[in-house]
């Protein structure tokens, strides 16, 4: 019997295994399709809530541990499995009229660089707009990462160090007795564990629901499409009216994405395809000759405010949670599964746990 039993298999649950198998626990890992394949895999990858300023301080300060620790992350993974997460430093020009004081406010109380730049250090900074704005915010530091590798390194890592990882085990079911869960149901048979967290994305408040005390947690679908572009076409990560352009290594050019409150459902439509196309088009014309590679979808678990749960349930002693990340689970990811690993092992947390209680105020 393990230690632990991490339910769910995106960045979230892959990075809280890894924290606590490298605490030393014994970890089992259980997904109801294929790890990291849902919306781990979907986003865009920026190492960077979109609009910094927006959110909490709770928020930003899980954001600026992340970012502080996320290139010893990416080495650790490639020296440990030889998969390049690509990250890339290339900054994040962000078009946002009228917030310049705020975001300045926000920059200067969290020591984050940022500078407002004019109309001809835009266009330097990003060649190939087509209509440069009069001015810009500039955040220096801001990097992306490739997210399908980062989930490939990560499910690598984790079994590599003797975290059983079972792929298709949905959970369907819960036994507890007393205070405490004794084991989850699944198609397969029972799992029994010491502990169990949470980490289910927008899956977790059906989950726990039966449990109690279920969280605010339900699926925001976003679209996004992928251009076939020659590198430099898109040099930094773009961020304007609520749609972003991020570069990839190959020159490849993600643009996204859709906000839409559809339930569970990720079928992609063709008039989000073609308004992002053509706002990406517009923006970039460049983009008018490259090739559509893709276009998909995944579900954010949304959650109040953007602050995911990160705590005990209060029903039950060995229950955890950790989802509800909305759109920030990439540079939310290390913090949080910090975070939750010191619950769990009672070390000292590296973040005052109080704003991402079960029953904190959001």
């Amino acid at each position: 019997m393990p230690d632990v039993l991490v339910i769910g298999g995106g960045v979230i649950g892959l990075l809280t295994a890894r924290e606590l198998r490298l605490a030393g626990a014994d970890v089992t890992l259980v997904e109801r399709g294929e790890p990291g394949r849902e919306s781990s895999w979907a986003g865009g990858g920026i190492v960077s809530p979109l609009y910094p300023w927006r959110y909490a301080d709770a928020v930003t300060e899980l954001a600026s541990w992340s970012q502080r620790h996320y290139a010893s992350l990416c080495n650790e993974l490639r020296h440990a499995t030889g998969i390049d997460t690509e990250l890339e430093p290339s900054g994040l020009l962000i078009e946002a009229v009228g917030e310049e004081q705020v975001a300045a406010a926000w920059a200067s109380a969290h020591r984050v660089q940022l500078e407002a730049v004019a109309r001809d250090d835009v266009r330097s900074l990003e060649p190939g707009l087509g209509e440069p704005p009069d001015g810009a915010l500039w955040l220096p530091d801001i990097a992306h990462v490739r997210n399908p590798r980062l989930v490939k390194a990560l499910r690598a890592d984790v079994e590599a160090r003797g975290v059983s990882v079972l792929a298709a085990h949905p959970v369907t079911g819960w036994q507890d007795q007393s205070d405490r869960i004794t084991a989850v149901e699944t198609p397969h048979g029972r799992v029994a564990a010491d502990i169990f967290v949470v980490c289910a994305g927008s899956w977790s408040g059906e989950l726990l629901g039966p449990l109690g005390a279920r969280p605010d947690i339900h699926p925001v679908k976003g679209q996004m499409i992928l251009f076939r572009a020659a590198p430099g076409t898109v040099r930094t990560i773009h961020l304007a009216a609520d749609r972003y352009a991020i570069p990839r290594r190959d020159g490849r050019v993600l643009f996204g994405s859709t906000l839409e409150d559809t339930g569970f459902d990720k079928q992609t439509t063709d008039a989000a395809r073609e308004e992002l196309w053509r706002i990406a088009a517009t923006r970039f014309p460049a983009l008018r000759e490259a090739g559509l590679e893709r276009h998909w979808a995944g579900l954010r678990p949304s959650s109040p405010s953007g602050i995911p749960y990160i705590g005990r349930h209060p029903t039950f002693a060995n229950l955890f949670v950790n989802a509800g990340h909305f759109r920030n689970g990439i540079v939310l990811g290390p913090a949080s599964a910090r975070l939750l690993a010191d619950l769990v092992l009672g070390r000292a947390p590296i973040a005052d746990p109080g704003p991402y209680g079960l029953d904190a105020a959001r």
